[in-house]
């Protein structure tokens, strides 16, 4: 009997729960169960990942089934493919395994992660014809698995068995491309493409894989409709604006807002606070701060004004405008708290600044999703001055904590955060290349918390902010309908 159940094919380097580094994570883990409940058994959805033995939560290792084997091709290797499965939330998800070349203590910066990722797009390939589940619709993810549409249309473009799929790549960060020297040896002999293929993925002089998968994919796209504007300017795309000009003159560039899941995020079920409470109960909001005060050696005080931070230190989170504007800023009665690893110079300044300011700074650098549940859910602002960000998830995360997002209005940002003198406002939001512009904004939202009223008004409009899936999974859908 003939169905019209449509398969979703995704592949990703990491989804949660089951290990995530950041926002991809995050994204492949809601996005396919938010498609399957919403289109009420329209689409039939797996996910393949890779099986890092070492970061894999152990909940979830432990309750893997074995399904078989079978062997890569890659080039002159032939590489063992162990296949497992899990099922929830009616999506099934298919590990990868090889130790070789995923037990590691970290899922990215090694000198072969061409070859390792190279390997897991073939490899889920192979996968899907020994699992008989060859998809309509095949979803890649990142310059990581971007090699997946390039051999599909290169090693496997006469497979009969793969003539009617269609193919989406979406660039979550279109910063990390997988470049390498362009070189016979890199594609022949790590990617077992051959050298007539390499202009697939030539750009600039360079092997691109982000840029192979833009040309080889149906559609392309971003995490936001501003960051798929953003990325056709130089500022922005990191030397591929020319790629990505070309894939929107295509009619190929798409640009979707992300959601977060509401269950994962839920202040009201969250054991990492100290208190739990919901829009309902915002009063209990502020025993968590005196918590988190007391846990960090800060002055506890309920009436200062604490400003929270996760981010990654790096440069194009906005961490230098904080910089510039961090001594003025603790002329006010205020705190602030940030989680975060990156760039030894921005990590050696902040622990100058608790030295500083030991009663009002705190700067632990570290990766500790506990410690950010807290921080998410006892500061008063959530403090994002990205000089770039295609999504952002933070900015969700903490309106759904009724934490109030401080935001430079760039991507996903300004897609998702307006100020709070307009009549959607949900946060506060400056423009441009100026951390002044920063000072004011948080000199305006610490004005307004000390007006009691103005300030339980702006975190009950925050908190019943919805950054959940619905209206994204629906944009999905519609994507994928394009291809009927």
């Amino acid at each position: 009997m003939e169905t019209n159940v449509k398969k979703i094919a995704y592949v990703a380097s990491e989804c949660q729960p089951f290990f995530a580094s950041g926002g991809l994570g995050d994204v492949v883990g809601s996005l396919p169960k938010r498609i399957v409940k919403q289109s009420k058994g329209e689409y039939e959805i797996s996910v393949y990942l890779p099986l890092y033995t070492l970061k894999m939560n152990p909940k979830y290792f432990n309750k893997l089934v074995y399904i078989g084997q079978t062997t890569v091709k890659l080039s002159w290797r032939n590489q063992y493919c162990g296949i497992y499965k899990y099922v929830e939330g009616g999506v099934k998800y298919y590990f990868i395994d090889n130790e070789y070349y995923f037990k590691r203590t970290n899922y990215y910066g090694y000198f072969d992660d061409g070859e390792r990722f190279a390997y897991f797009s073939k490899a889920a390939i192979e996968a899907m014809i020994y699992l008989n589940e060859i998809p309509d619709i095949l979803h890649a993810h990142d310059w990581q698995t971007g090699m997946v549409s390039v051999y599909l249309r290169t090693l496997f473009y006469h497979d009969e068995r793969f003539k009617h799929l269609k193919s989406v790549f979406t660039i979550h960060n279109i910063e990390y491309q997988g470049k390498y020297a362009l070189d016979d040896d890199i594609i022949e002999d790590v990617f077992g493409l051959s050298v007539n293929d390499s202009h697939i993925f030539e750009y600039q002089g360079n092997i691109n894989i982000m840029k192979g998968a833009m040309e080889s994919s149906n559609i392309v796209s971003t995490v936001s409709p501003t960051y798929a504007e953003e990325i056709l300017t130089p500022e922005y795309a990191h030397g591929l604006e020319h790629e990505v000009r070309r894939v929107k003159e295509e009619g190929k560039l798409l640009g979707i807002l992300n959601g977060i899941d509401k269950t994962f995020y839920n202040p009201a079920k969250d054991d990492s606070l100290f208190v739990k409470y919901s829009k309902d109960e915002i009063e209990n909001k502020v025993q968590n701060k005196l918590e988190l005060q007391k846990m960090l050696a800060l002055t506890v005080d309920e009436n200062i004004p604490m400003i929270g931070m996760v981010t990654r230190l790096v440069h194009h989170k906005g961490v230098e405008y904080i910089k510039q504007i961090f001594n003025e800023l603790m002329n006010e009665n205020v705190q602030i708290v940030i989680l975060g690893t990156g760039d030894s110079y921005y990590e050696g300044y902040f622990k100058d600044m608790e030295a500083k300011y030991p009663h009002k700074v705190r700067a632990i650098i570290s990766y500790n999703q506990d410690l950010s549940r807290k921080i998410y859910g006892s500061s008063d602002f959530f403090l994002m001055p990205s000089r770039s960000e295609p999504c952002g998830l933070s900015q969700m995360i903490a309106s759904r904590y009724g934490t109030i997002p401080v935001v430079r209005e760039t991507g996903g940002l300004k897609d998702s955060i307006h100020n709070f003198e307009g009549r959607k406002g949900n946060g506060y939001t400056f423009k441009g290349d100026n951390a002044w512009d920063l000072l004011d904004a948080l000199k305006h939202a610490i004005s307004d918390f000390n007006n009691k009223e103005v300030h339980l008004d702006h975190i009950t409009k925050v908190i019943k902010a919805d950054f959940g899936w619905s209206a994204s999974a629906k944009s999905y859908i519609a994507m994928y309908k394009k291809f009927e």
